[in-house]
């Protein structure tokens, strides 16, 4: 089993962070690497500046949640195809919670958007993108702040003060996924 504890976020003037955590071009030659690159309307390359897109804004928040596994699950789900399988279903059951805190919080605060715990979006079965037809929901697409160029290592080191962690030849103690709120409101309650 795992349960989560959100870290609460932390507040970042935009052009701060542009300035120390954003390198889009750096980042769109990783997400190039990605087998969704191009394949999803979430994810790069995408028809506007992604630094366009941050400048409409002027506070992010950044908001992590740990899914922090405990001992005897780490010990019990250890074959390879196992562990995948089980971090695929936590991560798509724990990214559906917070997608839909994000949007609570969209609500709350008008003219705001969230940015996505990574990953692709998965509101239609296949994305349009695909099939080279237009988003079938582009008002409902939030970006990850990777894919908008944004460093999630270097942010979550910096202001959360906590390292990643990764899957390698077993669970971890612990797995991060860390949302961005964009916002023009300096006291937006988390």
């Amino acid at each position: 089993m795992y349960h989560t504890e959100q870290i609460k976020g932390k507040r970042i003037l935009v052009s701060e962070y542009l300035e120390q955590y954003v390198d889009v071009a750096g980042f769109l030659e990783y997400c190039k690497e990605c087998e969704h690159y191009g394949k999803y309307w979430s994810c790069p390359p995408y028809d506007f500046d992604p630094l366009d897109y941050w400048k409409k804004f002027r506070y992010l928040y950044v908001i992590g949640t740990q899914i922090i596994f405990d001992k005897e699950t780490v010990a019990r789900v250890t074959e390879k195809d196992a562990r995948e399988k089980y971090m695929r279903e936590v991560l798509m059951n724990e990214k559906k919670i917070l997608s839909d805190r994000m949007r609570a919080l969209e609500k709350k605060y008008p003219g705001s958007i969230s940015l996505s715990a990574g990953g692709n979006c998965d509101i239609c079965s296949r994305c349009a993108r695909q099939i080279s037809k237009p988003c079938a929901y582009p008002d409902s697409v939030r970006y990850s702040i990777e894919s908008l160029g944004g460093n999630v290592g270097k942010t979550v080191s910096k202001l959360l003060n906590i390292e990643l962690l990764w899957m390698e030849d077993k669970l971890p103690e612990y797995f991060t996924l860390v949302n961005g709120f964009l916002t023009n409101d300096p006291d937006v309650e988390l």
